[in-house]
């Protein structure tokens, strides 16, 4: 199995250096920078995590997230923002720059290796194939080849778009996604959708799926996700 490389940016260099040592402690290959500038020159395409820290020069962790998001070769990367702020005002941007997740200062060692774990195991790639055909989750499947969802032997009858949120809440099991991020993936081109068209799908999808509609929870000031 690959190494897990992961890539801390944080101007305060003994916290990069702390993080480093335990991190590769733990099992995961890791690099450093001082500063966004500085990571920003690096193969950034090569690291599947990235720990980025908030409040740094010229350059914040918040506009280097909204650098690689817009780029469609590192998008994919997921970002947990390591930062001193923790008002809901700083979290709900973080979360909407695509943030994976977020760790106010100062934080135990333990809980960020934690969270690294967590976010590693939740965004690692699946294997392409039959294999993704089907998603399940207990007794509610998803056959994406023949476009069926089914709860036990029962199908249900869900519209273009209930599959779709359905289908991309149950392959990121655990992953919180904002009502823009779910009208950019859903809707893309789309004009003329309101936020509120989220939550009417969601309501309608919840009532479909049965006893598995408690399975989508709504964080609120967030968005919504698909839980165990």
């Amino acid at each position: 199995m690959a190494t897990t490389k992961i890539l801390v940016v944080d101007d305060e260099e003994d916290l990069c250096e702390i993080l480093k040592f335990n991190l590769e402690t733990d099992g995961y290959e890791v690099d450093t920078a001082f500063s966004a500038e500085e990571a920003l020159k690096k193969d950034l395409t090569s690291y599947n995590l990235l720990l980025l820290d908030v409040m740094m020069g010229e350059i914040s962790g918040f506009k280097m997230a909204n650098i690689l998001k817009k780029n469609e070769a590192t998008t994919h990367i997921p970002i947990i923002f390591l930062t001193a702020k923790d008002t809901e005002n700083d979290l709900l941007t973080g979360f909407n720059l695509g943030a994976d997740d977020y760790i106010s200062k100062p934080f135990s060692i333990r809980e960020v290796l934690a969270r690294v774990k967590a976010v590693v195991r939740r965004t690692e790639k699946k294997p392409v194939g039959k294999e993704n055909e089907l998603l399940q989750y207990e007794t509610l499947a998803l056959d994406v080849k023949r476009i069926k969802a089914t709860v036990g032997n029962e199908e249900i009858p869900l519209t273009k778009k209930e599959f779709e949120i359905l289908k991309l809440l149950l392959e990121n099991k655990g992953s919180v996604f904002s009502r823009d991020e779910i009208l950019s993936r859903i809707w893309k081109e789309e004009v003329y959708v309101l936020d509120r068209t989220i939550d009417v799908n969601i309501t309608r999808l919840r009532k479909k799926i049965g006893p598995y509609g408690k399975n989508i929870v709504t964080r609120l000031g967030f968005g919504y996700c698909f839980e165990n």
